[in-house]
């Protein structure tokens, strides 16, 4: 498994080439969920590569997966440093510019304040079940996993995607159910992104509302947004074909404009 150093830290990262590569066209980099890792997106950054013609890029953040343990608690700017500090590192050491980013839930928060305030040249953003700000239904689905992780077999099916599970576990819990958390908000980034942006949110999502892409969609010029009846907080499990058919045209379409404007 090849490992990458960025913030200070030895994460795991994993490329998957196209079945057919399209000529010139950059990389997506997929930002995983709040308990995710590389090997928890199983095989659909696969299936977006081959759909796309785009190299599939993961990493596991840290904390997670087979990166570096945790060993301190995270902190309400733990997103932001992702985004400005982690991120372009880590995108520089694989020598990758001008991707795409395709994020989850937390990771969809990373990218878009990676988009509006690193200052680097995005080529999209897919947004996926976003969080910009803080809401009561997503505190209480985040009470109600802790309840599941110390009562359930939830901690036994994490723990095959993680090294260390408890340490990313509870990294992720404690900081969102942390008072210190409850004025989290990234609207502030939605107006400097200048890429476009592809939108998805599932009718069904305990972890937030369709609030969440409608104010991507009035802070974001270039904002297509896809609300996906039957569906939960994992449209690319949910509903995959949808999410990876979206997903295909999205990246044809932006790949198109770049190449009319020249």
């Amino acid at each position: 498994m090849p490992f990458v150093q960025a913030g200070g830290h030895r994460l795991e990262t994993v490329r998957l080439p196209a079945s057919q590569p399209r000529h010139g066209a950059p990389a997506i980099v997929f930002l995983h969920e709040g308990l995710g890792s590389v090997s928890m997106w199983r095989d659909f950054p696969q299936q977006v590569a081959d759909a796309t013609g785009c190299e599939a890029v993961l990493y596991s953040r840290y904390g997670y997966g087979k990166s570096d343990r945790l060993i301190a608690p995270r902190t309400p700017r733990t997103m932001h440093d992702e985004a400005l500090v982690v991120l372009p590192e880590l995108l520089d050491r694989l020598h990758i510019e001008r991707p795409f980013l395709f994020g989850h839930s937390d990771g969809a928060s990373i990218a878009l304040i990676h988009a509006g305030g690193a200052k680097r040249p995005i080529a999209g953003l897919v947004a996926m079940a976003p969080h910009v700000m803080l809401e009561d239904v997503t505190l209480a689905s985040i009470a109600q996993a802790r309840l599941a992780y110390e009562t359930s077999n939830l901690r036994q099916r994490l723990a095959r995607h993680h090294a260390d599970v408890d340490s990313a576990f509870w990294g992720w819990n404690r900081v969102w159910l942390d008072p210190a958390f409850r004025d989290w908000n990234i609207e502030e980034y939605l107006p400097r992104i200048d890429c476009p942006v592809l939108a998805i949110q599932g009718e069904d999502d305990e972890y937030g509302t369709m609030e969440q892409v409608d104010r991507i969609a009035r802070g974001v010029r270039d904002t297509t947004t896809m609300k996906l009846a039957e569906c939960g907080h994992s449209p690319h499990r949910d509903q995959a074909h949808a999410v990876i058919s979206a997903t295909a045209a999205f990246i044809t379409r932006v790949l198109g404009k770049q190449r009319a404007a020249g």
